[in-house]
């Protein structure tokens, strides 16, 4: 978006249905934006449409399935014919369910959750990133997971994070993949980092996790508004930077 005089800067959540996305949307319409709900869900995309509406936030519903190709380039299309967008955030993800250990995990179950943790997150970022080239101060904010981070989990005494074959290393390939577009993308003004929220509690942990949605997004928001000198290529938590 070019001119953004008398325009908001547009923001794009994935999996914002719910959770920790329904937060980084919230926030990030309370910091001024205009934020684009993405969800593939339409009665709980438009169900959380109203909310953030019911709390006075300017959102706006996208149907997206970042699993599929179509639904990927329709969701590019409608915000392109809507005038652009300046953020986005690559929030969708599944664990894969159980088991999760190494030797007991399906190629298939695997190959599942890289569909929506990884490829999701290029068949998104690809197909915005013409818009993102035009934006206003420009920034992809991938949300991650310290359990991806091979440094924290072979510098402990004790094993770091849950034992698993499919939905950590799918945080290890997109904590790399940050880095990729991140050198790929450097002096164009569009920063990319990622972040991890700690443990929130979502339906992805059957809501044992001891740290609110909100208290998850913080991470996030800072990194979709970091000044235009800020940092790029960056993986951080509440605590600040951590190894990839």
């Amino acid at each position: 978006m070019s001119d953004t005089t008398n325009q908001k800067r547009t923001a794009l959540v994935t999996g914002a249905n719910k959770g920790i996305g329904l937060a980084i949307a919230a926030g990030l319409a309370g910091r001024g934006f205009r934020v684009g709900v993405g969800a593939r869900d339409d009665v709980r995309r438009e169900e959380a449409v109203a909310k953030l509406r019911a709390d006075g936030h300017d959102v706006f519903g996208v149907a997206l399935d970042v699993t599929d190709d179509a639904s990927v380039a329709a969701a590019a299309a409608r915000l392109e014919a809507d005038g652009g967008l300046d953020v986005l955030v690559n929030n969708a993800g599944i664990t894969g369910g159980m088991p999760q250990e190494p030797s007991r995990v399906t190629a298939a179950q695997v190959l599942g959750v890289v569909d929506v943790n990884v490829l999701g997150v290029i068949r998104v970022t690809n197909a915005m990133l013409p818009m993102l080239r035009r934006g206003t101060s420009p920034r992809i904010v991938n949300v991650s997971s310290t359990v991806g981070s091979l440094g924290l989990q072979t510098a402990q005494d004790e094993p770091y994070g849950p034992l698993s074959g499919a939905y950590s290393p799918t945080k290890t390939y997109l904590n790399a993949l940050t880095v990729q577009y991140a050198k790929e993308l450097a002096g164009t003004g569009i920063l990319v980092n990622a972040g991890c929220p700690g443990y929130v509690a979502t339906d992805l942990n059957g809501h044992r996790g001891t740290r609110t949605p909100e208290q998850g997004a913080a991470v996030f928001l800072d990194l979709a508004t970091l000044p235009d000198d800020g940092p790029t290529g960056t993986f951080s938590d509440e605590t600040g930077v951590q190894p990839w």
